[in-house]
């Protein structure tokens, strides 16, 4: 099941390029917040689910192009951000310590909205598409082998980034407002065969940027839930984001056009805005790639 919220915040599902209404069917869902709904309704989903199917199946559906599909996620609480996750096409053969850092929900966009670059004097932004996997009950000190019962499901993933900033700063380079385009659903894990082998693409402005499998992860899946759930409580609703492969990162600037798909996922589409018209090189930072595949000495404030 694809899970959306469209319009004003209402759940849906997604079924091929038609939204139903299920909004009558969590009613009952106590919330007062869009997150606090969809979170609801990820804990209670064993009893909610044939209550959705049902309300699905007798809607007539809008089409897609009519509705503003937003983010499946808005504001989740923890939004757990993998850092050089990837082993860069097997460039990488010893991985580095296993890593992350927390990204502010305040960053979180849905589906045809702005990323919106700060004024600050950032060397360049880039892109990082990325999974990200939905926590689906309350999971503290979850074992590897118990990982995949805790995810609910699966979500399109961009980490924008700002480099050059605070020396490094994860806070500073990752958590800007709009920095988190997500969605355009959320994906339940049973419609994901094995999402330990997905491949992940990206685009902009119709050009090829990322394009890997999650096979290349340095820590799998697993293992960044075991980790993750070892250091804090993740509640229902919450986002682990698994890492990118940087061998297809570039920068973002204003006008772009950023499209994002991960198999089975459907395609997530944001544009850039940068009052500034800041402009960088286009197409793969072939620099930031080598260096993260460790072809080149590190930088004084290396990029995630």
């Amino acid at each position: 099941m694809k899970l959306v919220f469209f319009n004003d915040f209402t759940l849906g599902v997604l079924q091929g390029n038609m939204v139903h209404d299920v909004s009558n069917a969590v009613k009952d869902v106590p919330h007062v917040t869009p997150q606090d709904l969809i979170s609801g309704v990820i804990y209670h989903f064993d009893v909610l689910r044939s209550k959705i199917e049902a309300e699905a199946s007798k809607s007539r559906g809008i089409p897609r192009t009519q509705v503003r599909l937003r983010a499946p996620l808005p504001r989740p609480t923890h939004m757990v951000n993998m850092a050089v996750n990837y082993l860069e096409n097997g460039a990488i053969k010893e991985p580095r310590p296993i890593n992350a850092f927390l990204k502010s929900s305040e960053s979180v966009i849905g589906n045809g909205d702005t990323l919106v670059l700060p004024p600050e004097k950032a060397t360049i932004f880039h892109h990082e598409a990325e999974l990200g996997g939905v926590i689906g009950k309350p999971a503290r000190n979850v074992s590897a082998a118990n990982a995949y019962d805790d995810l609910f499901g699966y979500v399109n993933y961009v980490d924008g980034s700002a480099r050059g900033l605070g020396n490094g700063s994860f806070y500073w380079g990752k958590s800007w407002d709009t920095f988190c385009p997500m969605g355009p659903s959320i994906v339940t894990a049973d419609e994901i065969k094995d999402p330990q082998n997905l491949r992940v693409r990206m685009w902009n402005n119709g050009e090829p940027r990322h394009d890997y499998n999650t096979s290349d992860m340095a820590y799998n899946i697993k293992r960044c839930v075991e980790w993750s759930t070892h250091v804090t409580l993740l509640e229902p609703g919450d986002v682990i984001a698994f890492g990118t492969n940087h061998q297809g990162i570039g920068a973002i600037q204003d006008g772009d056009i950023v499209e994002m798909e991960i198999e089975g996922l459907d395609r997530l589409t944001f544009r850039v805005k940068d009052d500034l018209h800041r402009e960088w090189p286009r197409g793969i930072d072939k620099e930031m790639a080598d260096r993260v595949a460790g072809r080149t000495p590190p930088v004084a404030a290396p990029g995630r």
